[in-house]
């Protein structure tokens, strides 16, 4: 059996040790001979990296490892790239969030003016990436979870037509672990689903066990009651504002009780309770860097001075296994059905062609083949149209350098009250991303 050579970009992401180890886990699956990291914060990855060449030594002395900064030695014999980049890190999405709040509007990584924010700073990062692969590799897939998805997807779609680029997120899988507790399931793979919708912005629509019985009654049952909710969550989505989030699903299911939504909705559908519920000086991003980054960096400086992951905390990411499956689709034609971000092209019927829509797919050695989703409901298709919109007038926005068009993507998002706050908003924004975005003309 082949074994795989294996590049992480975004080597000093707070994430890059979980996938470590749960790539480990499944060396039966998808055996490994080389994994790389590649970051332009040699300092920041060499942290992850001192520590994870512990848990590589551990656990499989015979892979070899290399951390770099140089993107030849990157992106040089390797099959897959696995991409995780913030462009800015957590320091900028604190902006992203901090700038809409001072004007009573959403402060979130992806949604609303924080996403667009993050977009214009993620394209150019990941194009080069792309670029790196096809000089270097030109037969590797990218498997990209950077985000703000969306926009990245629609940016490599118009702008690097041609690359071996994979678009996905781990939020459906994550709400889908959930959907099999409620109903009782062992796993999220009992279950053949039907979904379609925009990254982070979506609805499912059909969901069966592997007999083919419907679970759409029950889990809908439960959600009208208490959301996503459970009595107890665990891993990576287990705080209280996840949780918060989790609850939250409740009210945007009332919106359409006929499917079932992704959690993202809620800040499309009630921006004015987020913002209410928010601390304009303590957001997300301050949660994620005096929690997460903290004990990350923390747990992965012991290792590498004990030289031993003894009494280590860190833990498998769960969410990231779906990437294995993916990675394994490619190489072995497994033929899987996975949820993945991918041209329209007639998989929903009555939406533009050119859109970056997520529905489920086969794939194979070929890539994905999109699953024809017909025709959806007025109500969803004109979300989608106006969200479509914004992701693909941020996309111009970087390419063209237009001020014009990034004003008119942010006045159109649903969490912007009026175009007055969003030129307020896209002001500020432009102040603290010189160093990110293209100059706007």
């Amino acid at each position: 059996m082949k074994k795989f050579s294996i590049t992480v970009a975004g080597g000093g992401s707070t994430f890059t040790p979980g996938i470590i180890l749960m790539l480990l886990e499944n060396l039966d699956k998808f055996p490994i001979r080389q994994i790389k990291f590649y970051d332009n914060d040699q300092e920041r990855q060499q942290q992850v990296a001192d520590a994870c060449e512990v848990i590589i030594k551990e656990k499989a002395p015979e892979i070899s490892f290399l951390a770099t900064t140089e993107p030849e030695e990157a992106f040089g014999d390797i099959d897959f790239v696995m991409a995780h980049i913030r462009v800015g890190k957590y320091a900028m999405r604190e902006k992203d969030e901090k700038i809409p709040l001072k004007y009573g509007v959403v402060g979130q990584e992806t949604c609303g003016p924080g996403g667009i924010a993050y977009g214009m700073r993620s394209i150019g990062g990941v194009l080069e990436i792309l670029d790196y692969m096809e000089k270097y590799s030109p037969n590797a897939w990218m498997l990209n979870y950077s985000n703000p998805a969306a926009i990245v997807a629609e940016a490599t779609r118009k702008l690097r037509p041609n690359s071996k680029i994979l678009n996905i997120c781990d939020m459906p899988i994550g709400i889908e672990n959930l959907m099999a507790k409620i109903v009782g399931l062992p796993s999220r793979k009992d279950m053949t689903i039907r979904y379609y919708g925009l990254n982070h912005f979506g609805w499912w629509t059909d969901i069966r066990d592997k007999e083919g019985n419907d679970l759409m009654p029950k889990l809908k049952e439960h959600v009208k009651e208490y959301g996503y909710d459970l009595a107890k969550n665990e891993g990576q989505h287990a705080d209280e504002s996840w949780q918060s989030t989790f609850k939250k699903a409740k009210d945007v299911y009332a919106v359409d009780p006929d499917t079932l939504p992704n959690t993202y909705l809620k800040y499309y559908f009630y921006p004015q309770d987020e913002v209410a519920h928010t601390d304009p000086t303590y957001t997300r991003a301050n949660q994620v860097m005096d929690g997460r980054e903290k004990f990350i960096f923390s747990q992965c400086n012991r290792i590498a001075e004990l030289g031993s992951t003894e009494g280590s905390e860190l833990e498998i990411d769960e969410h990231a296994s779906y990437i294995v499956d993916l990675a394994r689709a490619i190489a072995y034609d497994t033929q899987e059905r996975m949820l993945l971000i991918v041209e329209n092209n007639g998989a929903i019927q009555n939406f533009d062609p050119t859109s970056m829509v997520e529905v489920p797919c086969i794939v194979g050695v070929n890539g994905p083949e999109p699953l024809a989703q017909g025709n959806i409901p007025r109500f969803q298709k004109g979300l989608m149209e106006q969200q479509v919109a914004v992701e693909k007038l941020v996309v111009e926005a970087w390419e063209e350098h237009s001020y014009q068009k990034l004003w008119q993507a942010i006045t159109l998002s649903r969490t912007v009250p009026n175009a007055r706050v969003a030129k307020q908003i896209l002001d500020d924004l432009i102040e603290v991303n010189k160093e990110y975005w293209p100059e706007l003309n």
